[in-house]
């Protein structure tokens, strides 16, 4: 398992990489009649499939190995893992999200130490690790946080009896909600909808309050109690704090919570790219489909959740949960193809290209060191990085199962829309953490 100083370590490591970068069953893959082998890459991200794609064909184009990418849908990687490795053509490369998803396809994993995403790591304690075995390698540090719209809050600062004048002012829970409300009550003067997005509960939306705020509780409670491993069981101890961000949330919103059952991550991007909410719960991966949809580098930048504990130290939260596997299933010659695509994913122009401006993501390789930083909300990332602030340390990592995070967001659902109320969502927290981690750990 990954302990705190691991993980602390990424944290560290992302502000190298931020400062120099712009994301069962048994099988075995058969290599390609070229003599070559191929890759076949299940890919997590599905904001970023065209991208991936492109990269298959040019990579193809240049060295006549076969390129395979399958993008799961959003919510679905695990589920769609099981059923790919179960074929006789089975992934090459595929991710997993940290300790607890490499507790499920341990036996699948190759040792990546003698790789070149390995050897490309700033600070190689940041890969996982299985003693000395290198079973898993990041390809992106991430940070998320609340993004806002520039504009937006300028406007707002100006209007007579702001609660705040500008956003250095807003350093606090307490400051946050007293201008989120202010503002969703003056949102005809600002020619808005709500001062956050739809907290859409749509799988393509929901893990940004199942997964992504439920980090928040989580890292507080285990700093508190200096949790240092995947514990068995959780106390719940910082779950007001959650209801009262989550409750900003769902009062201070551009829809009625009757209505988020539906809402999708679509919904929320467009919401906050079409001007309609100043604050967007999402990370330095959004930036992308922000500026699809039109809005420029200048309109955005991320402010830390704030959640009432320690809000003059909290800073943004900094982690990964997208580890490079090779399958150590797959052929000799495939295991070699995967390797040396990878090789050039991260240190030829076009991948480099491809990773830190297309996908716009962070990433942890020195190959990255001259990539000029185009993506605002990981410039925001390296500024909240300088500024002495705690980065919050991704602990979602050490959820006990993707049931658990449905649960809770069932759970979240129904109070949302007053068909359930704050209890079931503590009993999912606290009594569903104990009984998931022994469902894992049984036998």
């Amino acid at each position: 398992m990954m302990n705190r100083t691991v993980k602390s370590a990424i944290a560290i490591a992302a502000v190298a990489a931020m400062s120099v970068g712009a994301f069962a069953g048994c099988g075995s893959s058969s290599s390609s009649d070229n003599g070559k082998g191929k890759v076949y890459y299940l890919n997590f991200k599905p904001e970023a499939a065209d991208q991936w794609k492109a990269l298959a064909k040019e990579y193809t184009k240049e060295t006549g190995v076969e390129v395979t990418v399958s993008t799961a849908a959003s919510g679905t990687y695990e589920q769609q893992l099981k059923s790919e490795m179960a074929k006789s053509n089975a992934p090459t490369l595929f991710q997993v999200n940290g300790p607890v998803g490499y507790a499920n396809w341990k036996d699948y994993t190759a040792d990546m130490s003698n790789t070149e995403p390995y050897k490309q790591l700033i600070n190689k304690k940041v890969a996982l690790k299985d003693g000395n075995k290198v079973v898993g390698v990041p390809y992106a540090m991430e940070t998320y946080g609340l993004i806002y719209n520039k504009s937006i809050l300028n406007k707002y600062f100006a209007l007579d009896g702001a609660k705040a004048k500008s956003i250095d002012d807003i350093n606090s829970f307490d400051t946050l909600k007293a201008v989120a409300d202010d503002m969703q009550a003056r949102k005809s003067e600002l020619g808005i909808k709500g001062a956050f997005t739809s907290a859409g509960f749509d799988s393509s939306s929901d893990w940004r309050f199942k997964t992504h705020l439920a980090n928040l509780p989580l890292y507080y409670e285990f700093e508190k109690d200096k949790v240092t491993k995947e514990p068995s069981k959780v106390k719940g101890t910082y779950l007001p704090e959650y209801k009262n961000v989550f409750d900003m949330y769902l009062e201070d919103s551009t829809t009625d919570p009757t209505q988020l059952s539906s809402k999708t991550g679509d919904d929320a991007n467009s919401e906050f790219a079409l001007g309609e909410a100043a604050f967007y719960q999402n990370g330095t991966w959004a930036w992308s489909d922000l500026q699809k949809a039109g809005m420029k580098a200048d309109d955005v930048s991320m402010l830390p959740i704030y959640f009432g504990v320690d809000d003059k130290n909290e800073g943004l939260v900094t982690g990964s949960e997208n580890y490079w596997c090779i399958n150590s299933k797959a052929s000799e010659a495939d295991q070699k193809a995967t390797a040396a695509f990878l090789k050039w994913v991260i240190t030829s122009k076009t991948g480099i290209n491809s990773i830190s401006d297309k996908m716009g993501l962070t990433t942890p390789f020195k190959s990255f060191d001259s990539v000029k930083i185009t993506n605002p909300l990981t410039q925001a990332a390296v500024d909240d990085q300088k500024s002495g602030k705690t980065q919050v340390a991704w602990d979602f990592a050490f959820m006990p199962s993707e049931q658990w995070k449905n649960d809770l967001g069932n759970a979240l659902l129904e109070y949302a829309q007053g068909t359930g109320n704050w209890d079931a969502v503590k009993t999912a927290f606290v009594d569903g953490w104990a009984k998931e981690y022994a469902a894992a750990h049984e036998g």
